[in-house]
């Protein structure tokens, strides 16, 4: 059983045309669940996100029987109300899912899902499970170190987002982080944002704002620190 959280748009030409040869696939094998969930997937990259609902309740009730089937579509509809901003309508199919293939991923976007909604500290119990289970994950990882980042604990993200990067070195998102984290807490970060710069640069040119905006509030800090000093 495979599972597809592509969320790239093909253009509206080629959506049509996949769209067509999944309703083909569906109705030649009615009985097959695989065209039903990569049609669902598909509507959801294309953001159709009322007719992607309406796809994955029907096989929802089509393949109940199927636990594991069952399951890949509680994940889908958990899939098309988070791309659609309904965080309160993803979070119950994320939760009912027992799948342990798909569990891991499950905890992932419940942790997501409640970061959304600002709800950090349980945000946090969910993506730290998801962590405990993939320990090695980029995008585990990296959810942990973010929530506890916007909770303002930058020595825990900092440890953080050093683990996701170390799971993939690739990633010039913790890279980045790594370095923005670095500079809050003091430790040299000059070299992580270079090698963000390297990795992502349309990350790091999207986010120079944001490491902008807190070298002034650590200069701000220093100022009032240097003045308290003297006084």
């Amino acid at each position: 059983m495979t599972k597809n959280n592509s969320t790239s748009r093909p253009s509206k030409a080629e959506q049509q045309a996949l769209v067509h040869q999944l309703i083909q696939k569906i109705d030649a094998q009615p009985e097959a669940y695989q065209a039903y969930y990569e049609l669902t997937v598909l509507l959801t990259a294309g953001q159709d996100f009322e007719q992607a609902e309406a796809l994955a309740m029907k096989a929802l009730g089509k393949f109940a029987a199927d636990g594991q089937v069952a399951d890949l579509f509680r994940y889908a509809l958990g899939n098309v109300y988070y791309q659609a901003q309904a965080y309160d309508k993803a979070l119950p199919f994320y939760q009912q899912i027992k799948d342990p293939k798909l569990k891991t991923d499950a905890y992932l976007m419940i942790g997501q899902s409640l970061m959304a909604k600002k709800d950090y500290q349980h945000a946090l119990v969910w993506a730290l499970t998801a962590q405990e289970a993939q320990p090695h994950s980029l995008d585990t990882n990296l959810l942990v170190a973010d929530i506890l980042l916007a909770l303002g604990n930058n020595n825990q993200a900092y440890d953080y987002y050093q683990q996701a990067y170390q799971a993939d070195t690739h990633s010039g998102r913790a890279a980045f982080n790594v370095g923005l984290t670095a500079m809050v807490i003091g430790q040299p970060y000059a070299d992580w944002f270079a090698k963000a710069q390297r990795l992502d640069s349309a990350y790091f040119k999207e986010h120079q704002q944001q490491l902008s905006d807190i070298e002034k509030t650590l200069a701000a800090q220093q100022n009032g620190d240097d003045q308290s000093t003297e006084v």
